[in-house]
């Protein structure tokens, strides 16, 4: 049975708590391992020794701060593949959605190589007579991030690119459920010349989460998961005098316009609806074809492309999604569909009886569609986290926009049409953070910043991007003067550009 402690300091420091929680293996339902959980007094272990770590690592200059990042690079695709493997055997999802989840990480990071450019300040020569200002970015000491299930990989390496590009010294507390990749990204930041201290991985429960958000030391905490949480951790970190950005979770539409691409919609919506078994916070929930028509037509091609969904173990290259993480997250999204039904809703594909052949304790679940729901049921006001779609028809343009724009959440959306004023319109007016024409995933690239709206997300900062490097700094302004020319005599006024 394989035994997960923590990541201190350099080296692996096994749990002390006596506290445990166990790793499945969601494809055959397996127990592969136990993960301790931290006490407080292990939590400020790795604090103490990334506060040790930093002074230097801020020293140390902007460019060769990214030859460690370039090394760490290198080292991660030499492993891509057992990285990947290791992944989908803890997560559930299928190989090259794994390596996907690497990848989109491994981009960051390879902005984080210029940091150098993000962290230049700004300079102004004799902004006052003889007087010159400048300004500096400075790193803000020990930051943390608290990082969820669902990408193992890309989303720990989004937060701590930045901040140790940056001169911080990191804290990560990955998901229990699957922490065998941030424990092995661990080992290869210290492979790849990374002071010890700089990257420390503790693991925990809400126990590590409320010591990290309490510790004086840590000064800034990053987020993403649910909304209910990602609110406590805003109020408590910044109560805290902390810095908080934390991204929550989403109701994603996706509005189809009479003259959109049937075809183009519907692989569009089976990939973003289906991929990943619907547990990504991008995820298309909810698909709004504008006009009876439209509507008939859309479920016309899906149900057939649902029906025929390739449901395998994580092991299967060819399967469309894997299982589910847990057997609690496998009944939570079978209890949401069975809402559904006495909800009102129509199910016009039901994949809650699937059994996968040879793997039956499997965390398995086919895909489901309901039409006709509206916006007063549960299954269109919560997200789902899983393979369910679903529809809900509007009459106008009008009526489609309106969903998204009173919807609690306001992660991502996405248009199709044929239409450019009509997209340009829906662009302008619509009230969610992320935004796709006839792109139905609309994360951006790694050099543009990645943040929700409304109960999405919390905080002035997002995710990669200019937007991390603000985060992850603090500015000083310098205004300097020198003594030769400088009138002898006391001043008692602010000084002004008059």
């Amino acid at each position: 049975m394989r035994e997960v402690g923590h990541f201190i300091g350099g080296k692996h420091v096994a749990g002390t708590s006596g506290r445990t929680t166990e790793i499945f293996q969601p494809m055959d339902g397996t127990v592969q391992g136990r993960v301790a959980l931290a006490t407080p007094d292990e939590v400020r272990a790795a604090i103490a020794n990334a506060k040790a770590a930093q002074p230097a690592w801020a020293a140390t200059n902007p460019q060769r701060r990214a030859r460690v990042l370039r090394k760490f690079l290198d080292l991660v695709e030499a492993e891509y593949d057992s990285l990947a493997e290791l992944l989908a055997r803890e997560h559930g999802k299928t190989i090259p959605d794994a390596k996907g989840d690497i990848q989109r990480g491994l981009e960051v990071v390879e902005v984080c190589l210029g940091s150098a450019h993000m962290l230049k300040g700004e300079f102004t020569d004799n902004a006052g007579t003889g007087i010159d200002v400048y300004s500096m970015r400075q790193p803000l000491g020990v930051v943390a991030g608290i990082t969820p299930f669902n990408f193992p990989a890309m989303i720990p390496l989004w937060k701590a690119g930045p901040a140790i590009a940056s001169g911080n010294a990191f804290i990560l507390k990955p998901s229990e459920r699957d922490p065998g990749v941030p424990m092995r990204l661990a080992e290869l930041f210290i492979e790849a010349g990374l002071p010890a201290g700089i990257f420390n991985v503790v693991n925990g429960d809400k126990e590590a989460v409320d010591t990290i958000l309490d510790d004086p030391d840590i000064k800034a905490v990053g987020f993403v998961g649910s909304t209910p949480i990602a609110q406590y951790i805003y109020s408590r970190a910044t109560a805290n005098g902390k810095r908080a950005q934390c991204f929550g979770g989403a109701k994603n539409h996706m509005i189809i316009m009479p003259d959109a691409d049937m075809d183009q919609t519907v692989d569009a919506l089976i990939g973003a609806g289906y991929g990943s078994a619907g547990e990504r916070c991008m995820a298309i929930s909810v698909a709004v074809p504008v006009g009876k028509d439209t509507a008939d037509r859309l479920v016309e091609r899906l149900i057939p492309r649902v029906e025929s969904l390739k449901v395998g173990p994580s092991t299967d290259a060819s399967a469309d999604y894997g299982p589910v993480v847990t057997r609690q997250a496998l009944d939570r999204i079978k209890g949401y569909v069975d809402l559904g039904i006495q909800e009102g809703a129509k199910l016009v594909v039901d994949g809650r009886g699937f059994k996968m052949q040879g793997y039956e304790n499997g965390f398995y679940m086919g895909g489901c569609l309901f039409d006709h729901v509206t916006p007063d049921m549960r299954i269109y006001k919560e997200e789902i986290f899983g393979p369910v779609l679903g529809i809900v028809r509007a009459d106008t343009y009008e009526d489609a926009i309106r969903l998204p724009n009173e919807h609690e959440y306001g992660n991502g959306v996405a248009i199709f049409t044929r239409d450019g004023d009509a997209a340009r319109d829906f662009a302008s007016r619509v009230q969610v953070g992320m935004v796709g024409i006839n792109v139905p995933i609309p994360v951006p690239i790694a050099y543009y910043t990645f943040g929700g709206w409304k109960g999405s997300g919390f905080g002035d900062l997002n995710q990669h991007g200019p937007d991390a490097f603000r985060f992850y700094t603090k500015t000083k302004t310098v205004t300097s003067r020198w003594p030769s020319g400088v009138k002898d005599g006391a001043e008692f006024v602010i000084p002004t550009m008059k």
